[in-house]
C-alpha cells in the first residue's frame, strides 16, 4: 500500500475533511491495525452519509439508531459494530471515514 502524506490532528484524525477517499481510509484503517471489508465499508459509507445530513459525527447511540434506520437491526447492533470497529466503534469509524471525533466519544 503506498503511504500517501495526509494531515491528520495528534488523535489521528484527517484535519482537512476534504482529503478523505478510498485510499486514505485504507491508511488510516491500516493504522489501526484494520483491514476494510465489504461490511467496514458499508458502515463508512453510512457514517459520511448521516455527516452530511446532520454535519455531526454520530456518537454510539444516534449511530446505532440511524444504521438501523438505513441498514436494519442487524447491523446496527454494538456487538456487531465492535467486531468491525474494536474499542470505541462511533469514534474509530468515524476516524476512518475521514469525519471529525464524535463529541461524546472519549
Amino acid at each position: 500500500m503506498t503511504m500517501t502524506s495526509i494531515s491528520t490532528d495528534k488523535d489521528g484524525f484527517l484535519a482537512n475533511l476534504n482529503d478523505w477517499n478510498a485510499d486514505v481510509a485504507k491508511q488510516l484503517a491500516h493504522s489501526e491495525n484494520i483491514t476494510l471489508t465489504s461490511e467496514h465499508w458499508e458502515i463508512l459509507h453510512a457514517l459520511r452519509d448521516f455527516y452530511q445530513e446532520y454535519d455531526v459525527s454520530p456518537a454510539m447511540r444516534p449511530l446505532s439508531k440511524y444504521l438501523k434506520q438505513t441498514l436494519g437491526a442487524e447491523k446496527s447492533s454494538s456487538i456487531y459494530l465492535l467486531t468491525l470497529f474494536p474499542g470505541s466503534p462511533a469514534k474509530l469509524a468515524a476516524k476512518i471515514a475521514g469525519l471529525p471525533r464524535p463529541e461524546n466519544c472519549l
